[in-house]
């Protein structure tokens, strides 16, 4: 069949009129030029494409033809009042304003026979003599949204929307795959607020910190006129009833009596990721000790493959009262 307009649409061949507008609305919103002026010569090219896909399946006619003969079929199509031969696709943005008006990008076509302005446009020309190099071309222009408006109205875009990502250490530690369902606001094909429920997936990178975002494009609430709000995560960390973690390290407390604090002793952990760990201690564990178990900290996310410190603070504790013989004991065993 060649070029597949259900396809590049994002609707099934059984899709009513009604699917045809919400899908193209949604798409030329997201590829128009203007939006995308980092990558703004592949929007062309899709905003181009699902701008003719809508044409001919929102024709019966035209997708009478396509669904019998595919894209050859239309080729062989002439176009209206006139006795050539081939589909000859319409100005993609004089669709986009069928549906935009003086769209939320600030411009609209100007329509036939009325002038763009003093305004530029940004033109360009599908390869192949024409889109999907097969029709017959005609040239579709961009105009930018910040010339040829008046006083230059750009559309107004809303402040992100923030909202934590609670994480365990064990979370970023080992690192996880949220699900996150949104609920939010969208504009549907005839401009009504209607509700939306979508679900978002959120890769934990091990490391990640507290404070880190993860930012979904587009992804708040949309109201007419203006574009939608971008949507962040924030990570937060849980806190955990054994460790903390400063910066990559992570720093455990561990309470130790005193005849182990002179006599030494075994401390036994289990890390974040489930693993026994046995630490022998032969030092004097004296007030405000710290051991260092290195390499069994947090993951540094800009260093692969090297983690960060476990510190191990030792609390003493010392007997609330002794014995008039324990003390003589004592004394004997410290060489007094």
């Amino acid at each position: 069949m060649g070029v597949d307009y259900y396809s590049i649409l994002k609707v099934d061949r059984k899709a009513t009129d009604e699917d045809l507008k919400k899908s193209y609305r949604r798409l030329a919103m997201k590829w128009h030029p203007d939006k995308n002026p980092n990558t703004k010569k592949e929007a062309e090219t899709k905003f181009k494409k699902i701008s003719e896909a809508y044409e001919v399946l929102s024709d019966p006619q035209k997708r009478s033809i396509y669904d019998q003969y595919g894209e050859e079929g239309l080729k062989d199509m002439p176009p209206p009042g006139s006795s050539s031969n081939g589909f000859n696709p319409r100005n993609a943005e004089d669709i986009f304003a069928e549906f935009f008006g003086n769209s939320p990008f600030g411009f609209g076509s100007p329509g036939p026979g009325r002038s763009t302005g003093p305004g530029r446009s940004t033109r360009f020309q599908s390869d192949g003599g024409g889109i999907f190099g097969g029709f017959s071309s005609s040239e579709t222009s961009f105009r930018s949204y910040s010339d040829g408006y008046p006083g230059n109205l750009t559309p107004r875009k809303p402040p992100p929307v923030e909202s934590k990502l609670p994480c365990s250490l064990e979370e970023l530690y080992s690192g996880s795959t949220r699900k996150m369902k949104i609920s939010r606001t969208v504009v549907d094909a005839n401009g009504n607020l209607v509700p939306e429920t979508d679900i978002l997936t959120i890769d934990v990178k091990p490391g990640w910190k507290k404070g880190t975002k993860i930012t979904f494009p587009d992804k708040g609430n949309e109201q007419p006129n203006q574009l939608p709000a971008d949507l962040i995560f924030v990570i937060d960390e849980k806190p955990h009833n054994v460790y903390q973690r400063d910066g990559n390290d992570l720093i455990m407390n561990q309470k130790v009596s005193l005849a182990d604090a002179i006599g030494g002793t075994t401390v036994n952990l289990i890390t974040l990721d489930g693993r026994n760990l046995t630490v022998t201690i032969d030092d004097i564990v004296s007030p405000g000790y710290e051991l260092v178990i290195p390499k069994e900290g947090m993951p540094a996310v800009r260093e692969p493959g090297n983690r960060g410190d476990l510190r191990v603070r030792f609390e003493v504790k010392f007997p609330t009262r002794l014995t008039t013989k324990q003390r003589a004991r004592l004394r004997r065993a410290m060489g007094e």
